[in-house]
């Protein structure tokens, strides 16, 4: 292998050679590109359950978006919400590589997931109650288990490959994205679809994270409520979505022709061990995270063109990723944007998605705004764009994605060249 195609440390160059989408803000990525850039809110009232009893009725959906027509009205039926999610978005990232050529004993998927069914675990609790054990579905494990979604892929595929599922709550869908350029480092595979998926919105869960304070409850205007960073922002509004990569060598995608959105140059994990749900004090654990993946990237703190906030529009993680983000890049960090502000937080899938939204942002060198942020929160010393894009040129991009349980994921994505 030549030097061209080796990083700093003589490893492969990953390539990201498909992205794939089910979110929010849309289903394919230009509408998930476009409503981003315009700062529009996809928060709304419930639709996916009757939302009467709950203290918090809103949520950001997936609209119009039909399984089905990836996978047949039989198999979609045998298939959690989480799966549909995850599967068809991870098709479309392949369809967006183009013609692989692959070896399916050189394939692998890194699929995450927070939780995994719990739209069929929570209809199959209320079925044994209510009916008797004869009432639950004899599909209920293989839908509600969190691997599903990466068995179904390799099945679907026939890519006999590792076909792994990374449970990392919020960080899941960044976590599996870096395993999966491990991979591709390290031999161990050609092509990997890697990403996230997540189907939240469910009565128990809603129920769960308002009881923990957790979620915005601003009733009067929910498509105001995601506002990351902001002074007024009260927690985050749950989502669901996906989304996916392809990743290759950088060799190989060229010397396929393959249109190459950018690469994944750094990546950096690991543990605040410090508290279930909340940050490390300081975001000791997030800047150790970020400043890891900036060293495996080659690069220095002054490369970086933005960074794409966690930016939950929690109190508590805003306030610790400011702070992250201080120790790191100094008194005067890039600019700083949070998409959740249009795509609500989609647990597993968000890491995924955002790290989408960067190479968009490499690709056009813009910066979405950080929707519905008015007066920046107290603490937060940062430069967050918001109003409108900003324009900076295709400079790298740190991804952050940080989860309940400590974990904490940072992937640096850089233009290709």
């Amino acid at each position: 292998m030549s030097d061209a195609f080796t990083d700093h440390r003589g490893r492969p160059r990953v390539a990201v050679t498909g992205m794939g989408v089910k979110t929010p803000a849309g289903c394919d990525l230009d509408s998930f590109w476009e409503t981003l850039l315009a700062g529009r809110s996809t928060a709304g009232p419930i639709q996916a359950f009757d939302h009467a009893a709950q203290s918090v009725h809103f949520a950001c959906e997936v609209r119009d978006f039909d399984p089905e027509a990836y996978l047949g009205p039989k198999e979609a039926r045998r298939l959690d919400r989480v799966t549909h999610l995850g599967f068809t978005a991870a098709m479309d990232a392949l369809a967006d590589a183009g013609e692989l050529s692959v070896d399916p004993d050189r394939c692998a998927v890194m699929a995450s997931t927070g939780i995994g069914g719990l739209s069929t675990l929570e209809d199959n609790c209320k079925a044994y109650f209510e009916k008797g054990p004869s009432r639950v579905s004899p599909f209920f494990v293989p839908m509600m288990m969190p691997n599903a979604t990466a068995g179904v892929i390799s099945m679907h595929l026939g890519w006999t490959g590792p076909a792994l599922c990374i449970a990392t709550a919020c960080a899941a869908g960044t976590n599996a994205i870096g395993e999966g350029v491990r991979l591709i480092r390290d031999g161990s595979a050609d092509v990997v679809l890697a990403g996230g998926t997540e189907f939240p919105i469910t009565p128990i869960t809603i129920a769960a994270f308002a009881r923990m304070g957790a979620l915005s409850s601003r009733r009067d205007a929910p498509e105001r409520a995601s506002r990351p960073f902001d002074n007024d922002r009260d927690g985050f509004v749950i989502a669901e979505g996906a989304g996916f990569f392809v990743l290759e060598s950088l060799e190989r995608a060229q010397a396929r022709g393959a249109r190459i959105h950018g690469e994944v140059a750094g990546y950096g994990r690991n543990s605040d061990a410090y508290h279930i749900t909340a940050p490390s004090p300081g975001g000791v654990g997030a800047a150790a995270c970020m400043q890891q993946a900036i060293d495996d990237s080659g690069l220095s703190p002054s490369d970086i063109g933005h960074v794409n906030a966690h930016g939950t529009s929690t109190e508590l993680n805003d306030a610790s990723e400011s702070e992250a983000i201080h120790k790191v890049f100094g008194d005067a960090p890039p600019p700083v944007t949070s998409n959740k502000g249009s795509l609500g937080h989609m647990i597993a899938g968000a890491g995924a998605a955002e790290a989408i939204a960067s190479l968009l942002a490499i690709r056009d060198g813009v910066v979405p705004p950080t929707a519905h942020l008015e007066n920046i929160g107290d603490g937060i010393a940062l430069d967050v764009v918001h109003g409108s894009p900003r324009t900076i040129g295709a400079k790298p991009v740190l991804s952050n994605s940080f989860g309940f349980g400590g974990h904490n994921a940072t992937l640096v994505l850089i233009p290709s060249g």
